[in-house]
């Protein structure tokens, strides 16, 4: 099928074609037809789909071909993530340039006064994280009363990320008579539940990845002591392959080490987290998506949300504590199907973290010992699992809550990084 087959309009296929894609993806050749018939859709797809093409297209034609005389929002996209939200932003931007159809993106951690001109001026379609879109409705900036098309996005992810009471109350403002459409990489129980509550006689599409991500991708492991890591690290970025990379640490005051450290070796790197301004963060994104720097060492605030395309490989300089968490991290490669590797270092301490890994995805990861640094004693460390740690299915450490102290600003009341794997949310009531 081609993107013409699919009832776009001119303007929207040639933005299309101007990215370089000619074939949509089968989230977006079963999804636009259907929401091009203004049917509601309950849609169960993971990141690296085309999932943001497959509702903003369609959105983007209803309001260019229904145009009405209104300063507020027609179209109202959440999102659980400052970095997801520009993202969406950004594909707006990309596919509607020749529709010419305002919009605004929202989200917390900067300063409002921009959101704000941006909402008085005019904005058709408003892309917002939940706490910011309800600070500045309660402040009067925001009115719901003609938004038409409404999407939630990542709703499994909000969920989780404690948003369910914002969403409702924003939700109690928009117009009955409205497209509601809903997605989740995940159908549990209660996300369902929710999903009949936003939807009406929806189309139901869902999207398995032909392979597990992980199963997609070359996976690896170096055994190596602690203090031998960014040596290791400087080894391996000398290879010609290593042309795009990701390296993940659990800590910020590590990502910013790490950067330090490859930069004064000669490695271009900018380091990405939740105490960084999100105008560090773009410029840090852009730089990395221009090739300007080849390596970007993030936290978990990265591990979700952000596509990049053309990544070679991903390094978890410190495994993660949950499990699940190793997958949205090496989920950055292999996209769209294209190669990708993900290399895992892991010292003695972190044989635990190993173990919780291999157990959730069902296989061993192979183990690379021709290397400098190699370390035995790291290869058959006990690896007890700490206190409170169980292994299952998808599920590691629970523990005491949420990590960084409970607060949920992105980890500004501590190191760690805050909220759950892939966190950095927008934080609540700035």
């Amino acid at each position: 099928m081609d993107f013409k087959d699919l009832l776009l309009i001119e303007p929207l296929q040639r933005a299309v074609k101007e990215e370089g894609y000619t074939a949509p993806t089968p989230i977006q050749e079963q999804t636009i037809p259907a929401l091009l018939e203004g049917k509601d859709l309950l849609g169960c797809a993971q990141t690296g789909t085309g999932k943001t093409a497959a509702f903003v297209l369609p959105i983007l034609q209803k309001l260019h071909l229904g145009r009405k005389i209104t300063r507020n929002p027609r179209a109202l996209i959440l999102a659980p993530t400052r970095e997801l939200a520009a993202q969406i932003g950004e594909s707006i931007r990309v596919y509607g340039k020749y529709v010419r159809i305002s919009s605004a993106v929202i989200f917390g951690g900067v300063s409002q006064n921009p959101q704000v001109f941006a909402l008085h001026r005019g904005a058709e379609i408003v892309v917002a994280t939940p706490g910011r879109l309800l600070d500045l409705m309660n402040q009067g900036h925001v009115h719901l009363q003609d938004i038409e098309f409404f999407v939630l996005d990542e709703a499994d992810r909000m969920l989780d990320m404690g948003f369910i009471d914002d969403i409702k109350k924003i939700i109690q403002r928009l117009p009955k008579k409205r497209q509601s459409l809903f997605f989740s990489a995940t159908l549990e129980a209660k996300v369902v539940a929710f999903a009949r509550t936003l939807v009406h006689d929806p189309v139901h599409v869902t999207i398995t990845p032909e392979k597990p991500t992980v199963e997609k991708i070359q996976q690896s492991v170096y055994f190596v002591q602690k203090e031998k890591k960014d040596a290791l690290l400087v080894h391996l970025l000398s290879r010609p392959e290593m042309k795009r990379v990701i390296i993940f640490a659990q800590m910020k005051h590590i990502a910013n080490k790490v950067a330090e450290m490859l930069n004064h070796s000669g490695i271009r790197a900018d380091a990405i987290h939740g105490n960084k301004s999100q105008g560090a963060r773009t410029v840090s994104l852009d730089r990395f998506r221009r090739g300007s720097v080849r390596v970007l060492v993030a936290t978990d605030i990265a591990a979700r949300g952000i596509d990049v395309e053309g990544i070679s490989h991903v390094i978890n300089y410190e495994l993660p504590m949950e499990p699940e968490t190793y997958v949205h991290r090496i989920g950055r490669t292999a996209r769209a199907g294209a190669e990708g590797q993900a290399i895992s270092f892991c010292s003695a301490h972190e044989r635990h973290s190993l173990i919780a890994i291999e157990r959730m995805i069902h296989q061993q990861i192979q183990v690379i010992k021709e290397h400098p640094f190699h370390s035995e004693s790291a290869m058959h460390a006990t690896g007890a699992a700490p206190s409170g740690q169980r292994f299952g299915r998808g599920r590691g450490r629970r523990g005491g809550g949420r990590r960084g102290g409970g607060r949920r600003d992105g980890g500004r009341g501590g190191d760690r990084e805050g909220g759950r794997s892939g966190g950095g949310h927008e934080g609540r009531r700035r």
